[in-house]
C-alpha cells in the first residue's frame, strides 16, 4: 500500500495514540478513518505488535456495520462499551419537503468548518438522520447546526444505544467464475466487466475483510466480504462445486 505524506502523519498520530494510552494507561483513539486509512492504520498496529499486554486495540464506529471507525486503544481496566467518545446527533427535518441525502448533511457539517475525521456513519432517513460524531463536538453542533441547504434541522443528541439503523435491503446472485480470483468475484459480485474490475483493485477501491487489496489474482474464500468504495459492499456466501466447462459455481449477496 503506498504510502503518501498525509499517510505518515495518520500513522504517526495512531502510533502516539497508542503510546499515550500504555504510558499514562488512559483510554486514547484516532478519528474517524475511512476504509483505507483503517487498513493502513491496522496493518501498521499489527506490525507493532501486542507488546504491551495492558493495552489493547479495536476500531469501532457505532454499529456492526459502521464503514467509518476510530481505533481505540484501551488500557486493561477499560470496557470498550463503557469508554468509547462516540455519540449521536439526530437531525430531524420537516415533513413534506425534499429528502435530504447523505452529502446534503456531510455537506452542511463541512461547510461549519468541521474536518471529515470528527463525524462517522451518516444514517439517513425518510424524516432526517442519524449522525455518528466524536463527543467532543456534541455541543458546538447542538448550538451551531441549523440547516442542511436551505432545510431547517431540529437536532437533540442520542445515547449510542439508540441508533437507528436502516433497514438492510441485499440481493443473492449466482454465478459461475473461472476462479475465485478478486478480480473474477468483484466483477461478479458487483456486475462489472473483468477489466473494469481490475482497474478498480489496482486503484486500491478494493477491500477483502477491510483490508486493502490491491492484487487482482488475490484469493477468495467462502465468508470473505468484498468493498468496492463507491458501490457498496457484498459477501462471497457460497463456493460451490465446477461445472463442466471447469468454472466455479458462487452464490454473493450484495447490499443494495
Amino acid at each position: 500500500m503506498k504510502e503518501s505524506k498525509e499517510d505518515k502523519m495518520l500513522l504517526a498520530a495512531a502510533e502516539d495514540k497508542l503510546q499515550q494510552c500504555a504510558r499514562q494507561y488512559m483510554v486514547t483513539n484516532t478519528g474517524f478513518l475511512d476504509l483505507r486509512q483503517r487498513a493502513l492504520v491496522e496493518s501498521r498496529l499489527r506490525e507493532l505488535g501486542r507488546s504491551n499486554q495492558d493495552v489493547s486495540w479495536t476500531f469501532f464506529g457505532g454499529y456492526e456495520d459502521a464503514e467509518r471507525t476510530i481505533a481505540i486503544f484501551l488500557p486493561d481496566y477499560a470496557v470498550l462499551e463503557e469508554s468509547h467518545p462516540l455519540t449521536v446527533i439526530r437531525a430531524q427535518a420537516p415533513s413534506g419537503g425534499r429528502k435530504l441525502t447523505h452529502r446534503d448533511y456531510l455537506g452542511s457539517l463541512t461547510g461549519l468548518g468541521i474536518k471529515r475525521e470528527m463525524i462517522g456513519d451518516i444514517l439517513t432517513s425518510e424524516t432526517g438522520a442519524d449522525i455518528i460524531v466524536l463527543e467532543e463536538i456534541r455541543n458546538f453542533l447542538l448550538f451551531n447546526y441549523g440547516k442542511a441547504g436551505r432545510t431547517s434541522l431540529q437536532l437533540e443528541a442520542v445515547p449510542l444505544q439508540e441508533l437507528r439503523v436502516p433497514e438492510v435491503r441485499t440481493v443473492m446472485q449466482k454465478d459461475t467464475v473461472a476462479s475465485l480470483r478478486l478480480d473474477n468475484v468483484t466483477a461478479s459480485a458487483f456486475s462489472l466487466s473483468r477489466a473494469k474490475a481490475c482497474e478498480a483493485i489496482r486503484s486500491g477501491l478494493v477491500f477483502v475483510n477491510s483490508m486493502q487489496a490491491e492484487k487482482t489474482d488475490f484469493q477468495v474464500k467462502e465468508g470473505d466480504k468484498l468493498v468496492l468504495r463507491g458501490k457498496g459492499k457484498a459477501f462471497l456466501r457460497e463456493v460451490g462445486q465446477r461445472t463442466r466447462k471447469d468454472r466455479i459455481f458462487i452464490v454473493t449477496e450484495r447490499y443494495l
